[in-house]
């Protein structure tokens, strides 16, 4: 009894040590945390200083190459400070906000030294170094509420990542909200993109939870017994849905759909998978069989890759008025190897339906548009973005060159102006 006694006290003498060390180890990691946060929050306050500076200096030269050194720093610094505050926690919201501002403060730098229109940068930025000035002055008063945790890092991100966070950094999201809007408004591209990703297009009336639970047993038959589990979206999504679990036998997954007319986001199951028994032309047949059951009947095959429990199918929206490919509106599905079910399906793309204007295609002679030694294998007509949130009719081409070694490209060339807009070496 006496040696069991012994055993039992040392035991918890163990357990006690073990916790105080365990305890010792996680102050220590949340300490060194602390110290590369601080140091990140360091150098972004000093670099945000000197990014104002250069604003500030860029608007005292006419000389040309003095414009286009502070033009330099500009853009360098903008995308330092952006990498700076990516990796400090002061919630998304306030994150996104300083990334979209100084995104777009480092392109306009980018623009105004490739165009030359020095007049634009001098008449919008005597106000955006004012503003500059003043975030920066916030965020140097909002760090104090950080240095104020003494290195307890479980605290400051429990404040900051509630849902309604509570800390001086909120003054400079709400001033960096007002000043993103103002310095840099959206364009009537950018606000019909941003438009399209907020699905601002869909007028369907809304669904009610049963209507949607009604939706996902039609769709997905294979799974109209299961257990269902049904929550709405947060208020802060950029548009509502319904994310619906659901657990039946070997399977387990969800559907998500919009609120609005119950059209389908994503889909999901997990479940073992057997041996491969299908070939790929019968993987995209069934791909096919399952895009009509969910009512995606204009759209055509485009790729499929695999790995070794499935298949990975894109599809891409058909333009009626040219049958030319809209890639931005694509539709990805999984497809298991052993009987072709559906295993996931992404159609957030297809929902947000690209909206294209009327543009011309101007045929290219390919014998004089390529070096001689390049032969043109195949020329599709899609719709891609031109980096400016516009969908451009262009040519895919896949060509091969035949120099010492043979060499595939695919090249995407704009059909109106012939401007050649993406070159992607293949093999």
């Amino acid at each position: 009894m006496r040696t069991l006694l012994v055993i039992l006290t040392a035991a918890v003498i163990g357990l006690g040590a073990y916790s105080i060390n365990l305890h010792a180890d996680k102050e220590s990691l949340q300490r060194t945390v602390h110290a590369q946060y601080t140091e990140k929050l360091t150098d972004a306050s000093e670099k945000l200083s000197y990014l104002q500076r250069s604003v500030s200096q860029s608007l005292l030269f006419q000389d040309e190459q003095a414009i286009h050194s502070e033009l330099d720093s500009v853009w360098r610094l903008s995308s330092e400070v952006r990498s700076s505050i990516a990796n400090i926690p002061i919630g998304q919201e306030l994150s996104n906000e300083w990334l979209g501002y100084l995104g777009k403060l480092g392109e306009e730098a980018k623009k105004t030294a490739k165009t030359g229109d020095y007049e634009a940068w001098r008449e919008k930025m005597p106000q955006v170094s004012t503003n500059l000035q003043a975030l920066s002055d916030e965020w140097t008063t909002a760090t104090v509420d950080y240095y104020k945790q003494d290195g307890k890092m479980d605290v400051w991100l429990r404040q900051v990542d509630n849902k309604n966070p509570n800390t001086s950094f909120d003054n400079v999201k709400s001033t960096l909200k007002d000043y993103g809007e103002k310095d840099f408004p959206l364009t009537l591209s950018e606000s019909d993109w941003q438009k399209k990703i907020e699905l601002k297009a869909l007028q369907d009336s809304v669904i009610t939870e049963k209507e949607a639970l009604e939706k996902v047993k039609y769709l997905f038959p294979l799974i109209k017994d299961a257990t269902f589990t049904v929550t709405k979206s947060s208020d802060t999504a950029p548009y509502p849905f319904y994310h619906i679990q659901f657990h039946q036998g070997i399977r387990l997954g969800y559907v998500d759909l919009t609120e609005k007319g119950g059209h389908l986001l994503s889909y999901l199951v997990e479940r073992p998978v057997g041996e491969a028994k299908l070939s790929q032309e019968q993987i995209t047949k069934k791909a096919e069989d399952h895009l009509k059951r969910l009512g995606m009947k204009d759209v055509t095959f485009v790729e499929s890759r695999e790995n070794h429990l499935a298949w990975h199918v894109t599809f891409a929206r058909v333009n009626p008025s040219d049958k030319a490919l809209i890639y931005a509106d694509g539709v990805q599905l999984k497809i298991a190897k052993d009987t072709g079910e559906l295993l996931g399906a992404n159609a957030m793309e297809y929902i947000q339906e690209e909206t294209i204007k009327p543009q011309t295609a101007k045929p290219i002679d390919w014998k004089t548009f390529f070096d001689e030694d390049v032969r043109v294998e195949e020329v599709k007509n899609i719709y891609t973005d031109n980096g400016q949130f516009e969908q451009r009719l262009c040519y895919e081409v896949i060509a091969v060159r035949n120099g010492q070694t043979q060499e595939t490209f695919r090249i995407v060339i704009d059909a109106e102006n012939h401007n050649v807009l993406k070159v992607e070496y293949l093999t």
